[in-house]
């Protein structure tokens, strides 16, 4: 672990190697586990506010859960995330001809119909941020699910920070992940 500011960064965002790899895994990590994406508090707003604009981009089935449930949901550890469709995936998920998941939200961005790509969370996969009051744990979260990522990005020799380099820069500022990479580069020496 290192220091950054008030957070405490996981070497494994440097030593470990990760890129998408969504023609393997299919986006199984917007449809497997038992909750929904982190939303932070401050993107509760955000999902009301395009949610009329991102309707068109969802399945019937992602509408119903919304409509039901909300844009967000508070878990039983008072923690915001996106509402789950029959227990299963995300609400904001759809599928390609193929099978594979996408995210609506990003669909409507995409289109230019909204101007933000999704929660942070998403954007910053396979990292996990978690706040505490005194600092924030940036960790990697590995799921057998991600092992083509893992490959794929050992393959390309893309370190985990670098493959969500503008999601961290979005989460924490350009200045903060300028040291990270400072830190990298003395980790390899």
């Amino acid at each position: 672990m290192f220091q950054i500011g008030k957070t405490i960064v996981s070497e494994d965002i440097i030593e470990k190697d990760f890129v998408c790899n969504l023609s393997a895994c299919k986006g199984a990590c917007c449809v497997e586990g038992e909750a929904g994406a982190p939303v932070e508090e401050e993107e509760i707003e955000k999902l009301k506010e395009v949610y009329a604009e991102v309707k068109p981009f969802l399945r019937k089935e992602g509408i119903e859960a919304i409509e039901a449930q909300g844009t967000h949901i508070k878990n039983d550890f008072g923690e915001y995330e996106t509402p789950l469709v029959n227990g299963a995936e995300c609400a904001y998920v759809t599928f390609d001809d193929k099978g594979t998941a996408l995210c609506g939200i990003e669909g409507a961005y995409r289109a230019g119909k909204i101007d933000w790509k999704k929660p942070i969370s998403c954007e910053l996969y396979p990292v996990r941020v978690q706040s505490y009051s005194q600092f924030a744990a940036v960790n990697y979260h590995r799921w057998p699910i991600c092992d083509d990522a893992c490959s794929l990005g050992k393959e390309l020799q893309t370190p985990i920070y670098k493959f969500v380099k503008e999601a961290l820069i979005k989460k924490f500022g350009e200045d903060w992940y300028l040291e990270v990479e400072k830190v990298a580069e003395n980790y390899k020496k």
